[in-house]
Parts: structure tokens; C-alpha cells; sequence
């Protein structure tokens, strides 16, 4: 997805500088990412990531906030374009790693969601916690209709935190279930901007914001084209009606029409497609549109009255099927 390569590279490219907010992107990324596995008996921390250069960017990380020195290596999958994906793993201290992290609780225990630290952090840290979840299983759609700002989670209790984070940032998120895997999802157009902006991707959010607008216009532009061809259509059944009647009507009425209905018959035959008020600028001496209005209705009345009494078909017989008066 080209929206979601490009959010993830404003945000690898992002240095925040408070600890805490490093602290809180690296733990939700190897949360989201991996986590803890066992090798050899031993805690691993391992973070699989779909670019060598968020690989290499989390291994500094774990140097620079922990000491420690991961192994980095390539894996194949079918989560990134190219098909590769770079493992980052921590295995000779990973439970210390796991216990810094907060990963591992004090009885030695997996937190099944995140660290309570981090959830209840200052706004930075809660934009970090959202960096580090995108940065590991983010995906942005293109605006429209199925638009949506995803992240997959590791179980449900980390898509709820992931949830609780996004509404203290003014994010309206939701935690759902895609075949099996829990996954929290923005939808809203304006949510979404705001998401991308708090996570510290404003070059994205723009953009975002400028396709977004866009579609719109598009979208607003081909209902109004749509709504013009149903008012066209209409206009035109109407039409194919209104002719048929009085064709029947004079029909039915022979030379019993009085002269002025005649002649407001004869005008909407000879101008179909013209409006009312135009009929009127055709007539001789001119006339209003309501007084072209009211002498077909009492031309099409008169006829229907002497088809009622000799008991033949009136004017409505004549109307086309789809077509409408």
C-alpha cells in the first residue's frame, strides 16, 4: 500500500526526543511486532518488522534506551512488498529486556495488553504508543467509501489499550475482530487525519486530507451529474405524457374543440421539449404560463369527460408504459 509506506517512512524518520516517548514507541512496536518467545528456555524479545530500516532503527533503540545488542536478521514472509521481513531479536538478556519493558509482569507473566505505564502517560507518550503499533502492523486504505486507518493486535486486550490511548488523544477508534485477529480501525475521514497528525506524520496527514478532499469533490460532482439525468429523464417522460394526452385529446374531441384549447394543444405538440413558459412566448398573442397551464388541463378534461360518456379509452389510454404526466 503506497499510503501506508509513506506514513511509515515520515514516522521511522521521526526522533522524539523525550525518553519516555522512545520508551513507550519501542515497547508498543516489540508488543505489536513479536513480543516474547521462549528459545532455548530462555525469554526472547523479538520484533518482526516489514523493512530493514525499521529493523536497524528498533536495534538502535534497544542500544541507545537499553545496552543491549540485538541480532538482526532477514526472514521471508508475505507481509511487505518485496516479501522480505527483518527479525530483530534479544535473546542472551531478553528477560531483563522483558521485565525494562514492562513486557513481563513482576510474577514473570506476559501482559496480555500493554504496560499499564504507558497507558496512562502524557499525550506524547500516548502519540508514541500509537507510532510503535503502527510502525509494527499499520495499514491506511485510500479515501472513499472502505477508508480505514487498521492496526492488527496482538489479542484483544491490546487493541482495547491501543483504544483507550486513541480517545485520550481525540481519536475515534474501535476494537473489532477480523477473522480471528483483533484489530483496531479508524474510519471517519476527519478521525483519521487527526490520528496520522497525533502519531507525528503531518506531511501524511496532509496529504491524506488533500485526497480526501478530492474524492469528495468527485463524489459531490457525479451525484450532481446523476441527479441532473434523473431530472432530465423525468422531464422527458413527462414530456412523452403530456404529448400523448393531448394528441389523444384532440383526437377524442374532433371539431367539437373550442379554437383557444385547440391552440394550446397544437403549441405543445409543435414544442415537446419547451416549458411552459416558453409554449407561452410561442403563442399568438402571447400568454402566461399558468394560462397555457389551465387550457390543457381543461383540453385534457373536456376529452376525458366525452370519452367517460361514450365510453371509449381517454387520454390516459394514450400514455406510453414508463412514462409519466
Amino acid at each position: 500500500m503506497p499510503l501506508t509506506a509513506d506514513v511509515k517512512a515520515e514516522l521511522i524518520a521521526l526522533r522524539d526526543p523525550r525518553p519516555t516517548a522512545r520508551v513507550a514507541e519501542l515497547t508498543t512496536l516489540l508488543r505489536f511486532s513479536g513480543g516474547l518467545h521462549s528459545i532455548a528456555n530462555r525469554v526472547a524479545v523479538e520484533a518482526e518488522v516489514d523493512s530493514e530500516l525499521l529493523a536497524r532503527r528498533t536495534a538502535r533503540e534497544l542500544v541507545d534506551l537499553y545496552g543491549v545488542r540485538p541480532e538482526l536478521v532477514q526472514v521471508q514472509g508475505s507481509g511487505s512488498p518485496s516479501g522480505a521481513r527483518f527479525a530483530v531479536r534479544v535473546i542472551e538478556a531478553g528477560e531483563t529486556l522483558a521485565r525494562q519493558t514492562g513486557l513481563l509482569d513482576q510474577r514473570r507473566r506476559a501482559v496480555r495488553g500493554l504496560p499499564n505505564k504507558l497507558t496512562t502517560g502524557s499525550r506524547p507518550d500516548l502519540a508514541a504508543v500509537w507510532r510503535g503499533a503502527f510502525l509494527a502492523s499499520g495499514s491506511l486504505s485510500d479515501p472513499g467509501r472502505s477508508a480505514a486507518l487498521e492496526i492488527a493486535c496482538p489479542s484483544s486486550e491490546a487493541a482495547m489499550a491501543l483504544v483507550g490511548a486513541a480517545h485520550r488523544l481525540g481519536v475515534a477508534a474501535k476494537a473489532r475482530e477480523v477473522r480471528g485477529v483483533p484489530r483496531v480501525v479508524v474510519r471517519d475521514g476527519e478521525a483519521i487525519r487527526v490520528a496520522l497528525a497525533a502519531m507525528g506524520a503531518p506531511r501524511a496527514a496532509a496529504a491524506w486530507d488533500q485526497l480526501r478532499a478530492r474524492r469528495e469533490v468527485r463524489a459531490g460532482v457525479n451525484r450532481l451529474v446523476n441527479f441532473d439525468d434523473a431530472n432530465l429523464r423525468r422531464s422527458a417522460q413527462a414530456a412523452v405524457a403530456a404529448c400523448a394526452r393531448v394528441e389523444r385529446a384532440l383526437e377524442i374531441l374532433g371539431d367539437d374543440v373550442p379554437e383557444h384549447l385547440q391552440q394550446a394543444g397544437r403549441l405543445r405538440l409543435a414544442h415537446r421539449d419547451a416549458s411552459l413558459d416558453e409554449l407561452g412566448h410561442h403563442a399568438d398573442p402571447p400568454l402566461t404560463k399558468d394560462a397555457v397551464a389551465g387550457r390543457i388541463r381543461r383540453l385534457l378534461a373536456m376529452a376525458d369527460k366525452k370519452a367517460d360518456t361514450e365510453g371509449i379509452p381517454g387520454t390516459e389510454a394514450s400514455v406510453p408504459a414508463g412514462a409519466e404526466d
